[in-house]
């Protein structure tokens, strides 16, 4: 039998004083709450020591348990800067990294990104999925991609996040809607089901705009991407609500107006989301530092980044 303690029993007793409980530690953990109940009565039975105390109304540390938190958030650390440090090992001089992205970010953030990731690291191969929020969290969640970038909302401990930009999300219609005479603002009431041209459930765009209006919208057309959307509205099918990213050039081109809504913000965080370890080493650690490091940039149509 090993000496050395188990290091995940010891993730679910410090989750659980970071947590408040056994079972909301589980939850963060991606645990069965059985499991990570015989997880720390293993670690008691190893160490000789009470370290949960167990009731009807749920479980909380010792004053031992305690203890152990605080000695094992140092161990813990130190096994994550190993298996960061050994990933970059592993990965320099060559590698792979694959990343699966949603819609908005593919389109007029992550060619940057990647231009400048590949400065540094030419020999790394990257391969791309693009995507909406809700696909890219699946792949995550499933193992299928290395790093994801999405749009919020974000459900809470899907997977560990870094912020790597602000978006805001705007209403549009072609220059010959009623809506833009005079560029009057509409209410929230106006955007009724069977008016906007959306996005497909499932991306961040249109998770925050139900959010925003407080019930899920039923649009009067369906469409998968950004492009699609636009095209719709220039058209005239109707009014969308999209990335400024996405309609920036058409604004300013006159082919597309904004139209204020009253009352109503539609902005959401960036993120760059990944599972496993929270240290993020090797090529997918270099992407995220590099995304981080424009965070707060904006892209104008034609210009690239701008500070």
């Amino acid at each position: 039998m090993s000496r050395w303690p188990d290091l995940s029993a010891l993730e679910v007793l410090v989750a659980v004083v970071d947590h408040g409980s056994l079972s909301a530690a589980a939850r963060a953990l991606r645990i069965a709450q059985p499991n990570a109940s015989r997880s720390v009565t293993r670690l008691e039975h190893s160490l000789g020591l009470p370290l949960l105390r167990r009731s009807t109304t749920g479980s909380a540390p010792t004053p031992e348990g305690l203890l152990v938190v605080e000695w094992a958030r140092t161990l813990l650390g130190s096994a994550d800067d190993l298996l960061s440090n050994a990933r970059t090992l592993s990965h320099r001089g060559a590698g792979t990294i694959a990343v699966s992205a949603s819609q908005t970010i593919s389109e007029h953030l992550l060619p940057g990104w990647l231009a400048a990731f590949r400065a540094l690291s030419p020999e790394v191969r990257v391969t791309l999925w693009v995507t909406n929020t809700a696909a890219v969290l699946e792949d995550l969640l499933v193992g299928g991609c290395d790093l994801g970038f999405i749009e919020g909302p974000i459900p809470r401990g899907a997977a560990h996040l870094a912020t790597v930009g602000q978006d805001e999300l705007v209403l549009v219609v072609s220059p010959g809607h009623p809506w833009a005479r005079g560029h009057r603002a509409v209410g929230p009431e106006d955007l009724h089901d069977g008016v906007l041209v959306t996005r497909e459930s499932g991306s961040g765009t249109r998770r925050v705009l139900d959010d925003a209006l407080g019930r899920p919208v039923t649009p009067q057309l369906e469409l998968g991407s950004n492009a699609a959307v636009r095209v719709a509205v220039l058209s005239g099918a109707g009014p969308a609500v999209l990335s400024r990213l996405a309609v920036a050039e058409a604004i300013a081109g006159g082919s597309l107006v904004e139209i204020p809504i009253d009352g109503v913000r539609l902005r959401r965080r960036l993120c760059a989301a990944w599972t496993g370890p929270q240290a993020l080493g090797g090529p997918a650690g270099a992407l995220v530092r590099i995304a981080t490091e424009h965070r707060g940039s904006r892209v104008q149509p034609g210009k690239g980044w701008q500070d």
